[in-house]
């Protein structure tokens, strides 16, 4: 099977911090994998590098077969990679269905001239562009929303409503930064009964970063782990949980030693 996205030796460094080092990883079809690691570990610059928001210093990034360093985040949306971000980037004074028709421009092949006489061709895409607008309120469970001001909705509805926006871009893959971030259980659950949706009923490819492990550990089909910078290792969920060299990452390497010796000491007890 050839990988939807194919990442080889990607890094970036910000003066002497090196942020992402040689990190190379595959992403196939209709697969779920997730980017863990401790704080600062170099996850959302490697959304950026991919995403073109940064440009890389080395490594080679291709998409679909083509080759994406050089090109411009609307480019690389365009070609059909999409994105939310850690911190919300919603258009807060406009309403939830505008945000998502937002996420449509590049799709719209009329002119300004068109938009401007308003052409039967304008018309004609712009009742489509809104039935697929509601569509994907509906679809991330919003469409009582449509009309709401963005700023006005939940946490956790502008959560979703990010994941409508990057949707309505037609893409191939997805990238989630964080999406369960503040969210409460509730909330929690029914992000990962969306995420398992999109990769199943669109056929969408989804890469997510996220610190809530059973979150992860749910939804992953593989998950990469990465280390100031570096990937540490990548794995099924099971295999990467109860990895010692990430148990040591995230909990400090003394930390980690004492929780060995006590799941030791356990298992004496017990038999």
């Amino acid at each position: 099977m050839t990988p939807l996205l194919t990442i080889s030796g990607l890094s970036k460094r910000f003066g002497g911090l090196i942020a992402v080092h040689d990190v190379t990883l595959n992403v196939n079809e209709r697969e779920i994998a997730s980017v863990i690691g401790p704080n600062g570990a170099g996850k959302t610059t490697f959304f950026n590098l991919l995403t073109g928001i940064f440009p890389a210093d080395a490594g080679e990034i291709s998409f679909r077969g083509r080759r994406l360093l050089g090109l411009r985040p609307d480019q690389i949306a365009a070609a059909g990679m999409a994105r939310t971000f850690q911190n919300i980037r919603l258009f807060g004074a406009m309403t939830a269905l505008e945000n998502v028709l937002v996420g449509q421009h590049a799709s719209i092949a009329t002119s300004y001239l068109d938009a401007l006489l308003r052409t039967p061709g304008f018309l004609r895409q712009e009742r489509a562009a809104v039935e697929r607008g509601r569509f994907l309120l509906d679809y991330v469970r919003l469409d009582h929303k449509a009309a709401e001001i963005a700023h006005n909705l939940s946490y956790g509805e502008q959560r979703k409503l990010e994941i409508a926006r990057a949707l309505a871009a037609n893409p191939a893959l997805v990238l989630l930064d964080e999406p369960s971030a503040g969210m409460n259980p509730r909330e929690t659950e029914e992000m990962c009964d969306l995420i398992h949706r999109i990769r199943d009923e669109l056929r969408i490819s989804i890469v997510l970063i996220e610190h809530d492990m059973p979150l992860v550990m749910s939804v992953s089909d593989r998950v990469i782990v990465l280390d100031h910078g570096k990937k540490l290792c990548e794995g099924l969920p099971a295999e990467v949980r109860t990895n010692a060299r990430v148990i040591e990452a995230y909990l400090g390497r003394n930390v980690a030693a004492k929780l060995a010796n006590a799941l030791d000491v356990a298992v004496e007890v017990r038999t």
